[in-house]
């Protein structure tokens, strides 16, 4: 799901935006990991954590977090580590925007957050196509191929099945092939414009400096879309469906 994301953000434009600038941005559930206990962090080291489990991620954390996204606030997202397992001290600011593609494995999970999204996408890949991109992408980290396929089949997979999988029904779109589908993530990129062309933003867009004054960014008259929104509200695209 975030290389959907990513490309999505690629045809909008919106990776060559400075950050303050952008009228799109992309939030991962992965930041919000929970701080792990001195024994969790031991077995997470040997691959015996599981961090596909609904309980691994601090849903309040998340919940707060984008419930101040959608009032237009600048927010600091926790910075996680996945070599060594542990959130960092270092924060990344989020400014505001006015669509926000937040995706993960289980971000349809939990009701609270998934009735916040105004439309949800689910990222159908091969199950084959997810266990080679998560190899490749855990031998990045340092880990061992061994140590690798025991998590995937003693964590990833079942987790997939138990969590992940279910919540496929609560999406308003699937998109088969992930990045392959170009047909779907036209639609998307085209339904984001329809959104930003169509909707003046009403909150102020800025952070506060020093002095307490605001500044904002003019708001050109076409920009991109994504879903239906009310008066002052944003929109969040929200993308899942891989094993973490």
């Amino acid at each position: 799901q975030s290389t959907v994301c990513e490309k999505i953000m690629e045809l909008l434009g919106q990776n060559e935006v400075e950050q303050r600038q952008r009228k799109v941005l992309i939030l991962s559930q992965d930041s919000f990991y929970k701080v792990l206990t001195a024994e969790q962090q031991a077995k997470a080291l040997k691959g015996q954590y599981n961090f596909d489990h609904p309980d691994a991620f601090d849903n309040d954390l998340m919940h707060s977090t984008l419930k101040n996204i959608v009032e237009g606030k600048t927010v600091e997202v926790p910075t996680y580590d996945f070599v060594t397992h542990s959130r960092l001290a270092e924060t990344t600011v989020v400014y505001p925007a006015d669509v926000v593609l937040f995706e993960g494995i289980l971000v349809f999970y939990s009701q609270d957050i998934r009735d916040m999204f105004h439309l949800r996408l689910f990222v159908d890949t091969d199950s084959d196509v997810r266990l080679s991109r998560r190899v490749l992408r855990d031998m990045k980290r340092g880990r061992d191929l061994e140590q690798i396929l025991t998590q995937y089949t003693t964590f990833v997979k079942p987790a997939f099945e138990e969590f992940c999988l279910p919540t496929k029904k609560y999406a308003d779109v699937i998109i088969p092939r992930g990045v392959d589908n170009m047909v779907a993530i036209n639609l998307i990129v085209q339904h984001i414009q329809d959104i930003l062309n169509g909707d003046i933003c009403k909150w102020q867009r800025g952070a506060l400096n020093g002095h307490g004054r605001t500044y904002k960014r003019p708001f050109p008259e076409q920009a991109e879309s994504a879903a239906v929104l009310a008066a002052g509200k944003r929109s969040h695209l929200e993308s899942s469906s891989r094993p973490h």
